[in-house]
This record gives C-alpha cells, structure tokens and sequence, in this order.
C-alpha cells in the first residue's frame, strides 16, 4: 500500500491526525491494533477527563465535534427525561470525574461516523487488528512499516510520512526514533520532583478497567481466582493498609483518604458536580466515573446505573507492561489482568459495607459494555507511553506552578493548548502519587518533532515531554489537539515541499502552519486563568 501519510495508532491522538491530514489533502492510512478505534476512550474504558474550562475554551474545533456528536447520540437514541434531554452540556453518566462522562460504544459510533465520508471516498483506510512489527529506514527516513493483521497476514504500507499515535511509542524502536522511557534523573532534567537516578522502566502503573452494574438481591459473584490470597495481601508500605481495601493515599497530601462506595444513589443527574478544580476527586467511587445513570432516563428504563472501575486499588505496580523483553511485557499485561479479576471478586464478597455486612454480589461485570467475552477492557489504561527525544523537552520548569509563579513557559511555535494537574500514579519503581498543580499550558511544535528522524511525527502521549510532565499532557483533549497539529504538520510538509525540522527551525513557517491550524479552529494561547 502506497499512501501520503501513515498514522499508526487509532486511539484519539490517531483519529485526530488522520482527519487533519486528510482534510489537508494528504492520502491516510491508519492503523489500529485492536479492534475498536478510540484508545484510552473506548478499548481501554476511560470516559474524558478535561479541564474545568471545557464548555467554554480550550480545546480544538473537532475535538469539540465529537463531544457534541457523542451528546447528540443520547439525545437522538436515549429515552432521556425532559429535565436531562434539556441540559445543553449533557452528561450522561452524570460522573464526577469530567462533564463528559459516557460509554465506550457510544464515542466508538460517533468515531466511525466521522471517519466514515472519509473511507468512502478513499482518502483513508482503516486497517484494524494491525501490530507494527518493523519498518524499512535508510539515513533519517523511514521508507515503509510492515504490519501483521489478526489472521496472521502481513502487510507493508509505504509513506512520505509516519505519525506514531500508537498508547506506547510502538514505532518509535523499529524506526530507530530515539525515545525514553520511565523517570529520567534530576541531574538530567534538572526537576524537583525528578529521581536522583534515572530508571528506564520506572513508568506510571496501568490499569486494567472493567464496567459494571448493581442489581440488587441477585448473586453475579465470580468464582474465587485461583491467585486472590496474592493480590489480597498486597500492602505497599506506604498504601496505609492494602491495596484491596477503602483507605489509600489522597493523590495531592498522601495522607490517609477514606473512600465510600454506594451503588446506585436515588440521586438527580442533572445537578451533579463534574469539576476537578472545585471537587478535586470524589470520595465516593460509584459515581465518580459513572456513564450512564439510569436516572437521566425514562421512569423503570433501567435498574440500574454502569459505572466504570478505574480505582487506585487496580494501578498495577509490579512492573511495566512495555519496555523489556516480550516475555516479560506479556507476564506483566496478565498480571494486571488478574489483579483486576482479584478486585473484582474481593468487591463482590469482602469489601466492607456501610451497614455492617461484607461485599456487594449483585455487581456484575458488563462485557456488552467493554466488547470483551470476559467483561474487562481490551486494552490496559496506559498513562505513560515511550517518549521521543525531540527538537525540545517540555519540563518541570515549563508548567509547573512551584517552579513559574507567574503562568506556563509561552512558545513560539504554540500548536496547541491543553491544562491538567502534574498527575502522576504510583509506579513500577515504587514511587507514591506525584500530584501537583501545573498552569494551562501550550504544545510547542518541536516537541513533536524527533532530534533526527526526518519523517517521523509525534502524535499522542509519546510527544518530548519527561516522566513528571507526561503527566499533564497524557489526557483526552491534550492527545487529541497533539495528533490533529500533527496530522496538519505532514500535510503543511507535503503541501509546502518542506520538512519538520526545516519548519521548526523558521519563524516565518511556524507563522504558516499556525495560521493554518487557527483556520482549522485549533487555540494557540489561553486567555488570562489561574491553576487548579
């Protein structure tokens, strides 16, 4: 296959770059090792979590696009009471964690539907249960990379232009793209919160999500996994009891918070709370990532809510899950796997009640929800990916509000916005949260492009941040603004006749691309707000 543009990866950064590039004139094709498109918002179960400044700024045009489509879906094909079906920002989950909250089907629809003019006039082809498995490079440019497809198949897809969108930075070894991976050392990057030494595979634990509902006087408990005595006495010294419990360290103090758990509160959705900046994480787990509530629907549609586990009891610490030898990433995928079964089982039967009693069997797992046989996403919650070496690395010092009292570092070469708190999970490595407030803040066009690679592109979490800054610029919108300025990079390059780095070393084509990406409705700066 001959194309203008391949984008590797098909979550949200690869969905971006592929309309970008096309509405640009480039031929796309796009590659995606799953069977759903969407990443961290459909195959890895994790509804949007935005800034509290979403409804009104702060995001690209298309990126507000598919979170209007995604409302109207409700509206159009929902039984939503009048009371809901009125409310313009629509959240149908009515969780806490962002105004958006909603299942994982319903965004894969609205991605198909986008995509769909585009693939039946032939400007991109989808290519679904694709791996990358290695690629054809000579000097700085990569020719080819070849694919093997579910079947067993190979195919060879031919570019001007690569663009890694994949959760992990899967291109970027085959291309020989420099990249790091997990904490680099404070000698190196000069953070506060960096480590004394470097650790390559000290990165942010994964999560192995699942979805679930209650209902009430049934019994839907799992058989007792055969490993649960080994998750069930796991107890970082620094948890505050173990994992598989209510009390966890609070992400922003580390001190000791009480979690609650309350399947289906007679609560009215339409007056939820879905603000970080004024609720900074809900104690109660049931409706911080709930979404659907059976309350924004028809009196007796439904018994009940479906909310997904996404809990600090399921981060997988015992290693990564990408980075060393195959066997060892496959060991550790299976072991995330089972603590989430483990958890599972333990919130169906153990886990401690407000009135007294043990466990909750009426919860029961949804594979109709997860578009799996066993009811747990396809893929894990990846929140730290391979990161490029790139024209220049975004740090502590750039956006962190202890280190610039007086706003975000401002780039000349802005491409794009995005604003969330340095967050990181406990690691691999043993580290507790790293949790601390970060300005809004841009995306400058040198950290998408490598140090060397003339053809290659940044398009998703891999872009040139650090272990600590990869936490502010890991999350739906900020991935999705990446892959789209990426997208139109590559068709700029194509149109113009020029390269990446020729681009980002020009003030006069910075100037171009941006105008470009301001047309396409993409916000190059913010307007004059605080942190959170």
């Amino acid at each position: 296959m001959r194309v203008d543009v391949l984008v590797v990866g098909g979550g949200l950064g690869g969905i971006a770059a592929a309309l970008a590039a096309a509405e640009g004139g480039a031929r796309v094709a796009m590659t995606e090792e799953s069977e759903w498109l969407g990443g961290q918002l459909t195959t890895q179960l994790v509804p949007p979590d935005e800034h509290p400044w979403i409804e009104q700024f702060g995001a690209t045009r298309t990126y507000r696009r598919l979170r209007e489509g995604i409302r109207d879906y409700y509206r159009r094909h929902y039984p939503l009471r009048s009371a809901s079906r009125d409310v313009v920002a629509l959240n149908p989950g009515a969780g806490g964690v962002g105004p958006l909250c909603h299942e994982p089907r319903v965004a894969l629809s609205v991605i198909e539907a986008q995509l769909a003019p585009w693939v039946a006039a032939e400007r991109i082809t989808v290519l679904r249960e694709h791996v990358p498995i290695r690629a054809d490079v000579e000097a700085d440019r990569v020719r080819a990379v070849t694919f093997k497809d579910a079947r067993g198949g190979h195919v060879t897809v031919e570019a001007e232009y690569f663009l890694d969108a994949t959760e992990t930075g899967d291109l970027l070894p085959i291309t020989g793209t420099e990249f790091v991976t997990g904490a680099e050392s404070r000698a190196d990057t000069g953070e506060p919160n960096a480590p004394e030494v470097a650790d390559p595979m000290n990165m942010q634990a994964v999560s192995v999500c699942f979805a679930l509902s209650h209902h009430a006087g049934e019994d839907h408990s799992i058989a007792r996994p055969a490993d649960y005595a080994h998750w069930r006495s796991i107890a970082p010294e620094w948890w505050h009891g173990p994992q598989f419990g209510w009390v966890a360290p609070h992400p922003h103090t580390l001190a000791p918070r009480t979690y609650a758990f309350d399947p289906n509160p007679d609560d009215d959705p339409v007056g939820v709370l879905a603000d970080q900046s004024k609720d900074p994480g809900s104690d109660e787990l049931w409706t911080f990532r709930r979404i659907l509530a059976r309350n924004h629907l028809r009196s007796g549609f439904a018994d009940s809510d479906i909310t997904i586990v996404n809990w600090p009891m399921i981060d997988y610490l015992g290693g990564p899950v990408f980075g060393g030898d195959a066997e060892a990433d496959a060991a550790h995928l299976a072991a995330a796997r089972a603590q989430s079964r483990s958890f599972l089982y333990w919130l169906q039967t153990e886990a401690p009640r407000p009135d007294g009693g043990a466990g909750w069997p009426g919860l029961r797992l949804r594979p109709d929800v997860a578009g799996t046989n066993d009811g747990f996403a396809m893929r894990p919650y990846i929140r730290e990916s391979r990161r490029i070496l790139g024209q220049y690395r975004i740090t502590e010092h750039d956006v962190a509000v202890s280190e610039r009292p007086d706003g975000a570092r401002r780039y000349r070469d802005s491409v794009g916005i995005g604003s969330y708190r340095i967050d990181l999970h406990p690691s691999t490595g043993g580290d507790n949260y790293i949790d601390v407030p970060s300005w809004p803040f841009q995306i400058p066009l040198r950290a998408l492009v490598p140090q060397r690679m003339r053809n290659v592109l940044a398009a998703g979490k891999n872009i040139s941040t650090t272990h600590i800054t990869n936490g502010c610029y890991r999350l739906h919108p900020v991935e999705w603004n990446i892959g789209e300025s990426a997208g139109h990079l590559a068709a700029f390059c194509l149109d113009e006749g020029t390269e990446p780095h020729a681009v980002a070393g020009s003030d006069a084509l910075v100037g171009q691309i941006q105008t470009r990406l301001e047309s396409a409705g993409v916000e190059l700066a913010w307007p004059t707000i605080s942190y959170y």
